[in-house]
């Protein structure tokens, strides 16, 4: 890894090789590597990339609301499907369905797909709303053309 760490220093852009020392760092210790993604997000600091490898790597540490800033972070910067989608997650695990639900919303406005779409309608339906979860089971039927069973 010294090589990459090198590649990583003199690198004009956060990129693959960035991508890659922060998951390399992360499998092998996941505090080490929300550290090595934090250095990044300092010298990258309006790159998303750079915020979705620090939330990756936060939520790998099981710091989850280290991994929920970035991941918002990140969407300000730019509107990112899969950034998005994993700020539904944690929002759901936090039980914060409501904004489970609005962040699967965006994700699949964004790009995400249908899996957006199911996540969105069982969020929904635990905030309490089965209108929009209803709204959203239809759309995902339409979308995969297969019946809701859940």
């Amino acid at each position: 890894m010294p090589w990459l760490r090198v590649a990583c220093r003199f690198a004009p852009r956060f990129g693959e090789a960035h991508r890659l020392l922060v998951a390399r760092t992360t499998a092998a210790d996941p505090m080490k590597g929300m550290a090595e993604a934090r250095r990044w997000t300092t010298r990258f600091d309006s790159d998303s990339d750079a915020w979705v490898a620090l939330g990756t790597a936060c939520r790998a540490a099981y710091r989850t609301h280290d991994a929920l800033v970035a991941f918002e972070r990140a969407l300000q910067i730019e509107e990112r499907p899969d950034a998005a989608f994993a700020a539904g997650l944690l929002y759901r695990m936090k039980q914060d369905h409501a904004t489970a639900g609005a962040r699967f919303a965006r994700a699949y406005a964004a790009g995400y797909g249908a899996e957006a779409l199911r996540e969105n309608a069982r969020a929904l339906k635990a905030a309490g709303d089965p209108a929009a979860a209803a709204e959203a089971i239809r759309l995902w039927e339409r979308e995969t053309g297969k019946a809701w069973a859940d």
